[in-house]
């Protein structure tokens, strides 16, 4: 697979379809997939970010990005390609990890190891602990963790 050398979105070696985490309990939702066999540390995916109004609150829509370090957040973003379909999991434990330039609204989405293609490829959402939208998946994704457990 290639693409135009001045792309600043390439996703060539991701696609969408349903996860492997859906079922009945969960619901259906979509999850990106490796198209490719990916080495680590190769490039997955890179594409832009685009800032959403001011006063927009991403707590209340799961479907947008943290685009800033500050916290709280003010700063929302939609991605582009198949980035906003990577589902999380467990911080440590994901096959990817998003790499964001912020004061140039783009990302790098990098294996952190070889990823056989059809894989799921999952990164760990930074907000994950935080955002109120989250507050189910998160409890989801922590319920083995004992310290979570504790936290709640």
């Amino acid at each position: 697979m290639t693409s135009h050398a001045e792309t600043k979105i390439d996703c060539s070696k991701v696609y969408v379809k349903q996860s492997s985490f859906s079922n009945e309990e969960t619901g259906m939702f979509d999850g990106a997939f490796a198209a490719v066999d990916i080495k680590e540390g190769e490039l997955v995916e890179k594409g832009l970010m685009r800032r959403l109004p001011e006063g927009f609150d991403g707590n209340t829509c799961p479907y947008i990005f943290t685009w800033s370090t500050e916290r709280p957040n003010k700063t929302w973003g939609m991605g582009s390609g198949c980035a906003p379909y990577y589902n999380t999991c467990k911080e440590g434990t994901a096959n990817t990890k998003m790499v964001r330039f912020f004061d140039e609204d783009r990302f790098e989405i990098y294996a952190n190891c070889d990823i056989k293609k059809d894989e799921e490829l999952l990164h760990t959402y930074i907000s994950l602990k935080w955002r109120t939208c989250f507050s189910e998946l998160n409890d989801i994704v922590h319920a083995d963790d004992s310290e979570h457990k504790a936290d709640a």
